[in-house]
């Protein structure tokens, strides 16, 4: 396994040098005691995690909590934890590198506060992306507060015929993938 920091690179390839065929991103998070408290009127933070991909620059399909797969199947987003309680994983996203559609250039993985929290209040977050064995490839954590509302964390992207993860890492004010795809543009 490799720990990520943003701005790095890995190509995805298995143990034998051929490429990876199949991929699962999971997300994980925790959040502060305080943050959603009963009483205080605010509600639990809820946090999302997406997939968008991107075609010659523009949006071309996502998977998300309100869209579970992209049209060719090949994101399948596997459910919605809206408390990010309990340990380990708490959304996954699983990726048919071999079905995305071949105009795809890149996939975003983002996460973002349904309900508009601020990611200070989110704690030991990270995602990581692990092979059909569960074998863990690499892993993002955030290790600063984000202000914004959500967190670009990596892409998945072509570089001839095999795909690249890298970590991004970038804050970025949105509640859903769909509140601002421009807002998405310069990370594709």
């Amino acid at each position: 396994m490799i720990e990520l920091t943003a701005g790095q690179e890995l190509t995805l390839d298995a143990v034998d040098g051929k490429p990876l065929t199949k991929v699962q991103m999971a997300v994980g998070w925790d959040h502060s005691p305080t943050a959603g408290f009963i009483g205080s009127g605010a509600p639990p933070i809820d946090l999302d995690a997406s997939a968008v991909q991107f075609a010659g620059g523009q949006f071309f399909d996502l998977a998300f909590f309100n869209h579970l797969a992209t049209r060719d199947g090949s994101v399948v987003h596997l459910g919605d934890n809206t408390t990010g309680k309990g340990e380990g994983d708490d959304e996954v996203i699983t990726v048919d590198l071999g079905r995305v559609y071949p105009r795809v250039e890149s996939i975003l993985f983002l996460v973002s506060s349904y309900q508009g929290h601020s990611l200070e209040f989110i704690h030991n977050a990270y995602c990581r992306l692990v092979d059909d064995d569960d074998t863990e490839l690499a892993r993002f954590t955030l290790t600063l507060g984000v202000r914004e509302t959500g967190l670009v964390m990596a892409k998945l992207f072509r570089d001839g015929t095999h795909w690249k993860l890298g970590a991004i890492g970038t804050g970025i004010a949105l509640k859903t993938p769909t509140d601002s795809i421009e807002a998405l543009l310069p990370f594709a």
